[in-house]
C-alpha cells in the first residue's frame, strides 16, 4: 500500500510539475477523443441515412383481375415464411383505388375520369420489403416460379433492378469506406497521442535513469507515468465529452433537415452514459498504454 501510494503521489506531482506539457498533452488527447466520438456519431448518422434509403425500396407484385383474394393471401403467407422477407403488405383493388384517388385528389380530370368508369381498373398487389438490399433478387426469383405465372400480372423488380443494384453497390462501398476511415483516424489519433506522451516522458528521462540506477523496479519506474496517463485520459475524456454536448445541439437540426429519420440529439440523450463510458475507456486506454510503451526504452538501463 505504501508503494502504491508513492506511485500515485509521484504521478500526481509529475502531472502538476510539467504543467504546460500536461496541458498540451491533454489538448492533443481531447482532439483525438473528439475524433473518436465523432466517428461513433458519424456511423450512427450514416447507418441511419442508409437504412432510410433502404426502407424506401421495395418490389410490388400485381395480380390478374380474376385472381381471388384467398389466392393472394396464400402467396402472402408463403412470402412471409421466407428468410429474405422483412414484411409483406397486401393492397386490395379497392384500397389501391382509394390510394390513387387520394394522391390525385387535386387533379379534376383524373377524378372525373375515374367517376365515369364502371369497373375498378387497378389491380390488387403485394408490396414486399426485404431484410436488406441483397435479398430482392432471391425474392424475385421465387416469384418467377412457374407455379405463380397464372396469377401474377407483373413484378416490378425488373424495372427497378438497375436502381436496386446501384443502391446496393453504394451501400456496400459506403460501409467499407466508413470502416476504413474509422480505423485510419483512430490509428492516427493514437499515434499522435502516443508521441505527445512520449515527449512528456522524455522530459523526465534523467529522473527515470536515476531511479533505475538506484535499483527501482520496473513497476515502480513505470507506475507514476501510468498514473499520469490515467489522469490525461480521464480529464481529456470528460472535457472532450462536455465539448461535444453543444456540438450535438448545433448539428442535430441541420442533420434532421437532410435525413429526418436520424434523430442525432435523441440518440445522444438515450445513450449519454454509454457514450461517456466509451469515451472514458478509450481515453484511459490511450493514456495508460501510451505511457507503458513510451517508458519501455528507459527500463533497460
Amino acid at each position: 500500500m505504501v508503494t502504491l501510494f508513492r506511485v500515485f503521489k509521484y504521478g500526481w506531482q509529475n502531472f502538476w510539475r510539467n504543467g504546460w506539457l500536461s496541458v498540451s498533452t491533454i489538448a492533443i488527447m481531447i482532439l483525438a477523443l473528439l475524433v473518436f466520438e465523432g466517428l461513433i456519431l458519424f456511423n450512427v448518422v450514416s447507418n441511419g441515412a442508409l437504412r432510410a434509403i433502404q426502407d424506401k425500396v421495395d418490389i410490388s407484385v400485381y395480380f390478374k383481375s380474376n385472381v381471388s383474394e384467398d389466392t393472394i393471401l396464400s402467396l402472402k403467407r408463403s412470402l412471409e415464411g421466407l428468410d429474405e422477407v422483412k414484411y409483406v403488405e397486401y393492397v386490395s383493388q379497392e384500397q389501391a383505388l382509394a390510394n390513387f384517388k387520394a394522391r390525385h385528389a387535386s387533379e379534376d380530370t383524373i377524378t372525373q375520369t375515374l367517376s365515369e368508369l364502371d369497373t375498378n381498373p387497378l389491380l390488387a398487389s403485394l408490396n414486399i420489403k426485404a431484410k436488406d438490399l441483397h435479398r430482392y433478387e432471391s425474392i424475385a426469383s421465387y416469384l418467377e416460379k412457374p407455379d405463380f405465372q397464372d396469377e401474377i400480372e407483373k413484378i416490378t423488380y425488373a424495372q427497378n433492378q438497375v436502381v436496386i443494384d446501384r443502391l446496393t453497390a453504394l451501400v456496400d462501398n459506403f460501409s467499407r469506406g466508413g470502416f476504413a476511415l474509422t480505423v485510419f483516424l483512430a490509428f492516427l489519433a493514437a499515434i499522435v497521442t502516443f508521441n505527445t506522451i512520449r515527449l512528456a516522458i522524455f522530459s523526465s528521462s534523467d529522473q527515470l535513469g536515476i531511479m533505475r540506477l538506484v535499483g527501482a523496479s520496473n513497476a515502480f519506474v513505470r507506475g507514476p507515468f501510468m498514473v499520469e496517463g490515467l489522469m490525461y485520459g480521464v480529464i481529456s475524456a470528460v472535457v472532450g465529452f462536455l465539448l461535444f454536448i453543444p456540438i450535438i445541439g448545433f448539428l442535430s437540426p441541420h442533420i434532421a433537415s437532410f435525413v429526418p429519420e436520424v434523430g442525432l440529439q435523441d440518440y445522444f440523450n438515450a445513450n449519454f452514459l454509454s457514450l461517456l463510458f466509451y469515451q472514458l475507456l478509450f481515453g484511459i486506454a490511450l493514456g495508460v498504454i501510451s505511457s507503458v510503451i513510451a517508458t519501455r526504452r528507459y527500463l533497460s538501463i
